[in-house]
């Protein structure tokens, strides 16, 4: 079988890797990540599950900003150490993809709103032109261009950064869909993912190999989004029970109490799943928890409007917000879109289950983000949640590489 080479950028801990390695149709020739802990989790990975030795030259720990150091090589003993670089590593090998999406931050309205200048000062908004430079040096077949809907209408300089993209793959002689928001924002619930999670997915046809016609490769692009790809949409939407109805409960201690330098709120347990212990919870929020998970789940909803939220926050906190801190996930529908926020709490993601009255715990959210069980996440419980929140599902990620390898069949190109 014909497998094509990939190059991964802004590659995180692995999530669009892992679905591509799954199908078995491809060859991880390298990496490209600036956080050493998504770094570590990515090696593990490559050795443990998909039997790649030499992982750690693969993965390339640095600053994808510094392109031209990035591709020949770099000695930096401050933080990144020292490489040889991708050239050496590709080895004058053909590159059929590169895929990848520069961090979303930037990009989300979440963020927008957050950030006293709404991001438009933000270096991440142009992370992309150092992907299109790694495009140019070797110039793939495809590539694969992930982010998030807030993407379609971020201008942090009063230009719509679609148009700067859109303008940059036709300059490097690329063309992706016309229709970005009818055909290539896809709703991943659609695919396999027990989220409510929806993400650009642009497809670059690289017209030295698709073809100079500019509108034959439309053609193709529609029949890709609208053909192809549906063939791998799901026949049911699958829900928070069905990820993680079945774990260990994990329920409140009488007291709270110490293992180590860690401080516990729930019970001691033993489970085969790793990082499937949640964090630290006080007695106010044990009770907050309790009570909206019961509210939810009686049906009486009482806490179901955005101002009784604020107004139980504030009543128990004594603090005002101008948005509601707290969300109870529904066993019977997708969760809410697991965020890299989860990093910094858990308050919008409320286990549903009243007894337990806790926030997820990080092997929760990497069962609704759909990473397998054995994937290990090497890191500390805050950097977990991080790396989960900011990755694509593996399972979605699976379903578009398949589509992507059909795409080249159909083309006759393997």
């Amino acid at each position: 079988m014909t497998k094509l080479n990939t190059l991964e950028l802004f590659v995180g801990c692995g999530g669009l890797l892992d679905g591509f390695e799954k199908t078995k149709h491809y060859y991880t020739v390298a990496s490209v990540e600036w956080q050493k802990y998504a770094c570590d989790t990515l090696i593990n990975r490559l050795k443990k599950t998909y039997n790649y030795e030499d992982a750690e030259k693969r993965v390339l720990h640095f600053d994808i900003q510094r392109t031209e150091e990035l591709i020949k090589g770099w000695k930096d003993d401050e933080v990144y150490g020292s490489h040889v670089g991708l050239d050496s590593i590709v080895n004058k090998r053909d590159i059929d993809l590169i895929v990848g999406g520069p961090p979303c931050q930037a990009y989300s309205v979440a963020g927008r709103i957050q950030d006293k200048d709404g991001m438009r000062n933000d270096y991440r908004n142009y992370l992309f032109e150092s992907y299109l430079k790694v495009v140019k040096v070797y110039n793939p077949k495809l590539i694969v261009f992930e982010n998030v809907e807030g993407m379609l209408s971020a201008a942090p300089d009063g230009e719509n950064i679609v148009d700067k993209i859109k303008r940059g793959f036709n300059e490097y002689g690329f063309d992706i869909i016309d229709d970005i928001k009818g055909q290539a924002l896809l709703d991943l619930t659609q695919f396999g993912v027990p989220q409510k999670r929806k993400r650009v997915i642009l497809i670059g046809l690289n017209r030295r190999y698709f073809g100079e016609n500019k509108e034959e490769n439309q053609k193709t692009l529609q029949f890709f989004y609208n053909e192809i790809l549906t063939r791998y949409k799901s026949e049911k939407i699958h829900t928070v029970r069905d990820a993680i109805g079945k774990l260990p409960k994990l329920v409140p201690s009488p007291e709270d109490y110490k293992l180590g330098r860690r401080k516990y709120s729930h019970a001691p347990h033993e489970t085969k799943y790793n990082w499937h212990y949640p964090r630290y919870h006080n007695r106010r929020d044990i009770e907050i928890f309790k009570m909206l998970a019961e509210d939810v789940n009686s049906g009486n909803n009482k806490y179901l409007t955005t101002e009784n939220l604020k107004k139980l926050y504030t009543e128990k906190t004594g603090k005002t917000s101008n948005i509601h801190k707290y969300y109870v996930l529904r066993w019977d529908q997708p969760s809410n879109t697991i965020p890299a926020h989860l990093k910094k709490d858990g308050l919008r993601h409320i286990h549903p289950d009243p007894i337990q009255s806790r926030s997820i715990t990080v092997r929760e959210a990497a069962r609704l983000q759909t990473f397998d069980d054995n994937f290990e996440f090497i890191g500390s419980m805050v950097q977990n949640y991080e790396m989960i929140g900011n990755a694509v599902p593996p399972e979605f990620s699976k379903r578009l590489a398949s589509a992507i390898y059909d795409l080249f069949k159909e083309k006759g190109m393997i």
